[in-house]
């Protein structure tokens, strides 16, 4: 009876440690997701009785223009955020050296991070104003005339994402250092032995060591640049003429602003958001499976 008890004790220990992580991730997450997709299906202002649509929100939906513009600029987000995987990668990598002076060198790099997305919101709105922001004058200074970049409906989502690379590229760039610590230096050693060098070395010998930091790193990368909000919010508020909106935006302006109190309809682009995340993130999480089992 006792040996029984002790080994249910040791099957029972580690569930009883995640069972508080678990419950709080029920209740403010996964019953969250349902109730979203379950209101998708409704009419209702927030305070109100709920009107049942069926699937008249999505039918809404593939005539919305501002839908189709703002589902546009998530996907130029999502692949122009993916430079952040590279760049951090190459930072890190620079920021692994024994050098003089690194440690100023990694605070400075690391410096983005820390900061509120509303501070690096602002900081570039200030980048890019007409007459007295430093890229519109350098941009008059070589070309003659200036840019007004949250102004041009050409230019302001790509404005925007540079605004959001800069922190991005560090929060990446900490992933792979952490990574790099945990690289095998024997492996290294070995393969320096048998004359592999710089990118062969890189790719054959670092980068199968730092899977664990890639996967973090593109999954966290995926869910940034589709969760694309307060940016958008800070510096340009969805415009010029809803130009720059991106789905999270979209769904904010119609669930919970003055223009909008469409609960369901919100609620609907909430569930088309989380299905590109979900596509995204399980098309990755499969690729790594498959890659380690052909190992």
């Amino acid at each position: 009876m006792s040996a029984n008890w002790k080994a249910n004790q040791r099957r029972l220990a580690p569930w009883l440690f995640l069972a508080p992580g678990l419950i709080m991730f029920l209740i403010y997450v996964i019953i969250p997701i349902f109730q979203s997709m379950w209101l998708s299906f409704y009419d209702w202002d927030g305070l109100g009785a709920k009107t049942w649509l069926g699937l008249e929100n999505y039918r809404e939906l593939v005539d919305d223009d501002a839908f189709y513009t703002s589902l546009k600029n998530n996907v130029i987000w999502l692949l122009l955020y993916m430079i952040s995987v590279p760049a951090g990668l190459l930072i890190a990598i620079f920021l692994n050296q024994t050098i003089g002076g690194m440690r100023l060198y990694k605070s400075l790099f690391f410096f983005p991070f820390v900061i509120s997305q509303v501070v690096v919101g602002l900081m570039f709105s200030w980048f890019y104003a007409p007459n007295f922001g430093l890229f519109y004058n350098l941009i008059e200074w070589v070309t003659g005339t200036g840019i007004a970049i949250l102004a041009e409906d050409k230019y302001v989502t790509y404005g925007i994402i540079a605004a959001g690379l800069w922190p991005q590229i560090a929060y990446v760039m900490i992933l792979y250092l952490t990574g790099l610590n945990n690289v095998a230096p024997d492996q290294v050693e070995a393969a320096r032995l048998d004359g592999a060098r710089g990118w062969k070395m890189l790719w054959y010998v670092i980068l199968p060591q730092l899977r664990p930091a890639t996967f973090i790193a593109v999954v966290v990368t995926v869910i940034g640049a589709l969760r694309s909000f307060d940016l958008v919010s800070i510096m340009t508020d969805g415009g010029p003429y809803g130009s720059s909106r991106v789905l999270s935006f979209y769904m904010y302006e119609q669930a919970l602003s003055e223009y909008g109190y469409r609960m369901g309809y919100g609620a609907a682009i909430a569930v088309v958001l989380f299905a590109i995340m979900m596509v995204f993130i399980s098309g990755f999480i499969w690729k790594m499976w498959r890659d380690e089992t052909e190992r």
